[in-house]
Order: C-alpha cells, then sequence, then structure tokens
C-alpha cells in the first residue's frame, strides 16, 4: 500500500508542477499584452542574457567543433569515408550540438544569476514593494527576462554555429591536411536551411523555458520554511540543475517525434 501512495504523491506532484507552470505562463501572457512593457529592461536582459554569454559559447562551439572533427576522423578513417566528416561536422553543430550547449551554458550562468536576482528581492520584499508602487511585477521583472530568453538563444546558436563549424574546419585543414576549398564546399553543399532553422527552433524553446523555470521556481520558494534572508548555494544549484534536466528531457522528446 505504502508503494501506491508514494506513486500517488510522485504523479500528483508532477501534475501539481505542470500545473503551476502553466498558470504562471498564462499569468505571463495576459498581463504582457494588457499591461505596460519595459523595453529598457529588456535590453538590460538582453545583454546579460545574450551578450554575456558570448564568450562561454564561443569557447565551448569551437572545442566541440574541433573534438568532433577529430573523432569523426578517428572513426571514418578506419572504413576511408574521410570525405564525409564536414557533412557530419555541420549537421551535428546546427541541429544538436549548438542548440544543447548554449542551452546549458546560459542555464548555469545567466539561470542561476536569475535565480539569485529573483530570488533576494523575493525574501527582502522588493516585489511586495513594486506592488505597492502599482507595478506589476511579471511587466517589470518576469516578461522582460522570457522575452530576452526567446530572443538572445537563436542568437547565441547562431554564434555557435559558425564558430563550431569554423573549429572543425581549422582541425581539418590544418591538422588532418584536408583541402580548405573542398572542405567548404563540401559543407556548404550538404547543409540545408531547415538543418540551421530546427536548431534555432529549439534555441527558442529553450530560452523560453530557462528563464521561465528561473522565475517560476523562486516564486514557488516564498511557500518554503527553508529561505530565510538570501538563497543558498544549494538551493540556486537545485534550480539550475531542474532547467538543465528539462532541456535534455525536451529536446530528447523533439528528435524523437520532430
Amino acid at each position: 500500500m505504502s508503494v501506491f501512495l508514494k506513486l500517488g504523491r510522485i504523479f500528483f506532484g508532477i501534475f501539481s508542477s505542470v500545473g503551476e507552470i502553466v498558470l504562471f505562463f498564462v499569468d505571463c501572457l495576459k498581463y504582457s499584452i494588457l499591461d505596460k512593457f519595459y523595453p529598457k529592461i529588456f535590453l538590460q536582459h538582453l545583454i546579460k542574457i545574450g551578450y554575456n554569454s558570448l564568450p562561454v559559447v564561443g569557447l565551448t562551439s569551437i572545442f566541440t567543433g574541433m573534438v568532433l572533427a577529430l573523432q569523426s576522423y578517428t572513426g571514418f578513417s578506419r572504413f576511408s569515408a574521410e570525405s564525409a566528416i564536414p557533412n557530419v561536422v555541420v549537421l551535428s553543430i546546427t541541429r544538436e550540438l549548438a542548440p544543447v550547449l548554449a542551452g546549458l551554458m546560459v542555464a548555469g550562468r545567466s539561470g542561476a544569476a536569475i535565480a539569485a536576482e529573483i530570488g533576494t528581492m523575493k525574501v527582502t520584499e522588493q516585489i511586495d514593494a513594486l506592488k505597492t508602487l502599482s507595478t506589476n511585477p511579471y511587466n517589470y521583472l518576469f516578461i522582460p527576462r522570457i522575452l530576452a530568453g526567446i530572443v538572445s538563444l537563436p542568437f547565441l546558436v547562431f554564434v555557435g554555429d559558425i564558430i563550431g563549424v569554423f573549429g572543425g574546419y581549422l582541425i581539418c585543414t590544418e591538422v588532418l591536411n584536408f583541402n580548405p576549398v573542398v572542405y567548404l564546399q563540401n559543407t556548404y553543399n550538404f547543409v540545408q536551411f531547415l538543418d540551421v532553422f530546427s536548431g534555432l527552433v529549439k534555441a527558442c524553446v529553450f530560452g523560453f523555458i530557462i528563464s521561465l523555470i528561473q522565475d517560476l521556481h523562486i516564486l514557488l520558494l516564498q511557500h518554503s520554511n527553508v529561505i530565510k534572508l538570501f538563497l543558498s548555494s544549494a538551493q540556486i544549484l537545485h534550480i539550475v540543475v531542474i532547467s538543465l534536466d528539462l532541456l535534455i528531457s525536451i529536446d530528447v522528446i523533439i528528435n524523437i517525434f520532430f
């Protein structure tokens, strides 16, 4: 009997979390249409989430492209298929690796910053102060962050696509002695618009999820007895891990069905 009780709690917890996410999204959508928008706040978060994440996304992408080219050469050289390396690199980067790695980097870097900032504002009652000043917290705090995540992630992924393919190009031409012209020609002829577009769509979904989960989870912590005057590092890590798990799970679902 205790087993069924535990399973019931798990399922009710899952459905409760999904319901809270949906209600929070509906509130954000409603207030974004009916209430005031703050473009200056949106641009500030666009710089924080997008521009400030460029170095870590760029470094991750270029080394990923290099390693992918090297390992592909190790495998393909065993059955004389080295000419397929440019195709594998560009497809792997644009369709899968760039969106996932950019999402993970932003969730770990900007996601933690969002969680810490919103959590500090919550426990120090700054959000309540906004309400007393007739400022909607959804429009001032949450909606600009969500929109910034949706807009900035595709930009980061597009830059990551270019840098990742360039990393593979460097390894193949400088280390593996590929012909640069042939490599670029194979890459250009093989990649399609849908390959790049699917990665950008994934990036929009990942940016939305990262921003939404960070904001929502902090609001839910107001009901917890664990919060004191500030968020502990363990709580921030817990929020980031939830975002990473969701990103990977949704990526698997997208790849299976689409």
